[in-house]
């Protein structure tokens, strides 16, 4: 049988508005009144529906966080910093893994606008621009995350993934490779596009060196397997020798098809750098090098952005903060 608030009110010979002032509004009730609704409530085993209180207060407590790939361990690490972050406030995250598929993204938004969170953090895989402008019309406040704004019409807490292409293609031209290969994709996620960008301005400061692009159909190591298996097809003299990859998960499957080859050594003949510096880079067979990102700090950071902003309401100026990559450098690229 499920007990109600008219049941502790019953119990305590108070009003049903009493027994909501106890636990909503405590300092406008006696404490002698406090403790005989408070006993009411443990003898009965009360618990109150929140999300129908929620519900009728038109906000709930929890975020929406919306992000590519939680398989991948830099989106598990930004989610445990935006928890942190929410917990201080006595907030819950809802994590929406869209998996990379635009149909499952327009699915989370839909459901969290649904339960009316308190705001929504994404890393978007499309074009979100026109829903996210129409959840924040009705109230919602929403930060992009890992994700830069170009027209700042929304607040956003990324990397500069320019910069962190940069600094990858220039510590493999300094170790003296100069045939080198970007491994990554699809060409839809904005991140991908801007770190082969920075690669390909490095590579353009060195006259004698190159770079081509090998595209994936995802960022995880079975992709990154199969790009390395199709490189191993080519002869000799046509491979790179050295592979920037996207991301750490498509490091460590190239990784794993090179040494399946027994014949070729990282990184002597081809020399491997990824990309977020997972805690699996430094665990691999060949520690890998990469470029490091804040994760934990960029969720953490992106929860205390919405939260400024849902105080701030429609007079809040939109913010973009750009944390800067760090190279990391390990045997992989060791010369």
């Amino acid at each position: 049988m499920t007990v109600n608030v008219r049941d502790v009110a019953a119990l305590a010979k108070v009003s049903v508005g009493t027994v909501s002032n106890v636990m909503n509004r405590p300092e406008k009730v006696s404490a002698a009144t406090v403790v005989r609704v408070q006993a009411a409530i443990d003898e009965l085993g009360f618990v109150r529906n929140d999300a129908a209180r929620q519900l009728r207060a038109g906000r709930s407590r929890s975020l929406g966080l919306v992000v590519l790939d939680v398989a991948n361990p830099f989106f598990t690490d930004l989610a445990r910093g935006a928890e942190d972050r929410a917990a201080e406030e006595g907030l819950a995250v809802l994590l929406g893994n869209t998996d990379d598929n635009l149909a499952r993204e327009a699915a989370y938004l839909d459901l969290f606008e649904e339960q009316r969170v308190h705001g929504v953090l994404i890393s978007p895989l499309g074009d979100v621009g026109d829903r996210l402008t129409r959840l924040r019309a009705r109230g919602t406040p929403t930060v992009l995350v890992d994700r830069q704004t170009e027209d700042r019409s929304f607040s956003s807490v990324a990397v500069d993934d320019i910069a962190g292409g940069r600094l990858a293609a220039h510590h493999l031209l300094d170790i003296g490779r100069t045939h080198l290969a970007f491994v990554g994709g699809p060409s839809s996620i904005r991140q991908v596009v801007d770190r082969l960008e920075g690669a390909r301005q490095a590579v353009a400061e060195h006259p004698s060196a190159s770079i081509e692009a090998i595209e994936t159909e995802a960022l995880s190591v079975l992709a990154g397997r199969a790009a390395g298996e199709r490189i191993l097809e080519r002869a000799p003299g046509d491979r790179p020798d050295a592979i920037f990859a996207a991301n750490d998960l498509l490091a460590i499957g190239v990784l794993q098809a090179l040494n399946m080859r027994g014949d070729l050594h990282v990184p002597r003949d081809i020399a491997l750098i990824g990309y977020d510096d997972i805690a699996f880079a430094s665990a691999a067979v060949v520690p890998l090098s990469s470029i490091r990102q804040p994760s934990v700090l960029i969720g953490y950071t992106a929860v205390d952005l919405l939260l400024r902003e849902a105080e701030g309401g429609a007079a809040f100026e939109h913010e973009q903060i750009v944390f800067q990559p760090e190279l990391v450098i390990r045997e992989s690229t060791q010369a």
